[in-house]
């Protein structure tokens, strides 16, 4: 278990979940992952429902008219962030703001389309719990044109990108995230990873490219204790398993929620 407390620039720290019916999607993530949620919003607002698991807070799920999952990108400047979005060649769409005493955001757009989300911490910090089952594990790019992507984000916030064989997507490195995480929330990290490949433990997420039809777009990813029963559970609760990839490191499976947000879960395993 990794409790998150802060995330230097450039690492994703939060995912939230945009439902047309966020208490129901609370109920099939609940029971999915065993999240309890709290609305941390005053009666009468729009309802943001976070999510804990162990008590700690793990993402969030709000109302929107398409349901679908969001990803936040660390920043210590949102505003001179989403200015260099712009001068890179990306799009604000919704300019920097403050989200009450818990931080600073912006909504944003990559050259090839895909949204995400920029994230200046005041008194939350991002998810505290991840990489364990039923946490957020890593979002993934899918983009429409990968180098053109990772030049964008390279610019922006520094990335760096490894290539751990032909059946792994290029995974992305923030350099020192490691190191960090060594010296506050993660001691162990190095002594867990003793078999990984070199630079995994700065790893943030991955670039692959997007299927055929499907638009640029942050995917985000749950580590599950078990593939196939979290996919049972997923279709007993009303959602649908898109697909499935086997992978070196983990087995995967797409899974659209019953409102149409679509997400991945991942049970890891030693590399075959």
């Amino acid at each position: 278990m990794t409790d998150q407390r802060t995330y230097p620039n450039g690492v994703t720290c939060w995912i939230a979940a945009a439902e047309p019916d966020p208490e129901a999607a609370s109920r099939f993530y609940g029971e999915l992952f065993g999240w309890t949620f709290r609305n941390i919003v005053p009666p009468g607002a729009p309802v943001y429902l976070m999510a804990s698991l162990d008590g700690g807070d793990v993402g969030a799920i709000t109302v929107g008219e398409t349901a679908n999952w969001y990803t936040f990108v660390a920043t210590d400047d949102v505003d001179e962030t989403a200015a260099e979005i712009e001068r890179a060649g990306g799009t604000v769409v919704a300019p920097p703001r403050d989200a009450g005493s818990d931080g600073r955001t912006a909504t944003v757009l990559d050259p090839q389309g895909a949204e995400f989300r920029l994230w200046q911490a005041n008194e939350h910090p991002g998810s505290q719990v991840v990489n364990v089952p039923g946490s957020w594990n890593f979002s993934d790019l899918r983009s429409t044109d990968p180098d053109a992507a990772k030049r964008f984000y390279t610019e922006v916030f520094g990335w760096h990108y490894l290539d751990f064989g032909p059946t792994v997507e290029a995974m992305i490195q923030v350099p020192g995230y490691g190191d960090y995480l060594a010296a506050t929330s993660d001691p162990d990290i190095y002594e867990r990873q003793a078999g990984a490949p070199e630079g995994f433990a700065d790893v943030i997420g991955g670039v692959e490219p997007a299927p055929d039809g499907e638009p640029a777009h942050w995917r985000v990813k749950f580590s599950v204790a078990s593939r196939a029963e979290s996919m049972a559970a997923a279709e007993r609760l009303g959602g649908t398993v898109i697909g499935t990839d086997d992978q070196v490191w983990a087995d995967l499976a797409d899974i659209r929620d019953p409102q149409g947000a679509v997400f991945t879960i991942s049970e890891f395993h030693e590399p075959r």
